[in-house]
């Protein structure tokens, strides 16, 4: 599974989805479904802008974490 920490960083730096849109140029909707963690991908390009704006490397905004299932074998 893919963790994205955008709500916590964002948090940490104080820094609103509005504020993070006019720093980055991203529309609001794409940041705030990053934030809530409701997305099924983003882009290359919407991942730099944010690591730029936020300063901030790709492995702080997202994360894989082993599913449970998979790494006890159940589900196969």
């Amino acid at each position: 599974m893919i963790k994205v920490h955008l709500s916590r960083i964002m948090g940490e730096k104080r820094i609103s989805i509005a504020e993070l849109s006019r720093m980055t140029g991203l529309h609001r909707n794409g940041i705030t479904k990053l934030y809530n963690e409701d997305t099924d991908g983003i882009k290359f390009d919407t991942l730099d802008k944010i690591c730029e704006s936020l300063n901030v490397s790709v492995q702080d905004i997202i994360e894989h974490v082993t599913n449970a299932k998979e790494s006890t074998g159940e589900g196969r």
